[in-house]
């Protein structure tokens, strides 16, 4: 006996392509203010991954320089959102003489 897998059946409806916000935790459903913090995290995350990166630091060098576990450094590399709070990431910044500006649109 052959097992078969079964794809699932999409509708039409989920199969469309939708324009983006700009902002892919609105997109998701999060209200306004939440996918503004959300996107400032990921942002940041992602600007601390390219600096530690670009400064060839092992993640135990980073654990040092930043001041938490190697685990810790592992998590903000693959980008465990969730893990971080936006004051966390700020702090990181700083620790990597990179201090963190937030600017209010116009």
């Amino acid at each position: 006996m052959t097992s078969r897998r079964r794809t699932p059946k999409i509708s039409r409806a989920e199969n469309r392509i939708h324009a983006s916000s700009g902002n892919v935790f609105r997109d998701l459903g999060f209200d306004d203010a939440e996918a503004q913090v959300l996107a400032l995290r990921a942002d940041l995350m992602a600007q601390l991954d390219r600096t530690l990166k670009a400064r060839k630091l092992t993640q135990t060098a980073a654990a040092e320089v930043l001041g938490v576990s190697q685990g810790r450094v592992s998590d903000l590399t693959r980008g465990k959102i969730e893990k971080f709070s936006l004051d966390m990431l700020v702090t990181f910044a700083a620790k990597l003489g990179k201090p963190a500006r937030i600017t209010l649109a116009r």
